[in-house]
């Protein structure tokens, strides 16, 4: 099997397979679907650019000064960071990862808690000088979404605990000496769909 996929016969194999292959060579297989004669990566990012302007526009709503796509490059980090909020009254300051999707648990965990750990440095970058840093971590609303959180409760729980009511509740009076470590679903959708009932026929005589 592992001849045929190095020869580049293993056209056959199952993803699975492949997969376990490459996890013992350290690697990872990337699969690309398109659907429709469109990229499901342009999807994802019609549905994360939409839940960025949400937040953001949430945040700002709430006298929070907001960035997008902060790049940083710190000690040999890089990377980049959804939304970083400012707010000067309490001179705190907000770290935003924003997910269409949730692929992967725990990359997504590790990831963000790599960018909030440098939450200081990078409010510096801006010009900021914070006493305290929250995290918010804001998910797509969907039930895959929801069911893959449920199903890591005890992870999310210890990392992110704080949640819709203590998120509302911090965004509008932000205090240092708590903090934030918070998780929500956000629709993609910034407004409500509307069911329309359908008119009854009278029935026939």
């Amino acid at each position: 099997m592992v001849t045929r996929i190095e020869l580049g016969l293993g056209g056959r194999v199952t993803p699975e397979t492949l997969a376990r292959v490459a996890n013992a060579l350290g690697a990872r297989v990337d699969l690309r679907l398109n659907w429709n004669g469109e990229g499901l990566d342009r999807l994802l990012d019609q549905g994360h650019a939409a839940l960025v302007e949400i937040i953001a526009g949430r945040l700002r709503g709430a006298a929070w000064e907001v960035r997008a796509e902060v790049s940083f490059a710190i000690r040999g980090e890089r990377g980049s960071v959804d939304l970083v909020a400012w707010h000067p009254p309490s001179r705190v300051v907000l770290v935003i990862e924003i997910k269409s999707v949730v692929p992967d648990i725990q990359a997504t965990l590790f990831t963000f808690d790599r960018k909030a750990r440098l939450g200081r440095e990078i409010a510096v970058m801006l010009g900021w000088r914070p006493v305290a840093i929250g995290r918010l971590l804001v998910i797509g609303a969907s039930r895959t979404a929801r069911r893959r959180v449920e199903q890591h409760r005890s992870t999310f729980e210890v990392a992110l605990p704080d949640r819709f009511v203590d998120v509302r509740r911090f965004l509008s009076e932000p205090d240092a000496a708590r903090g934030l470590r918070g998780l929500i679903f956000v629709s993609g959708s910034p407004q409500p769909t509307t069911r329309h009932r359908q008119p009854r026929r009278a029935p026939r005589a």
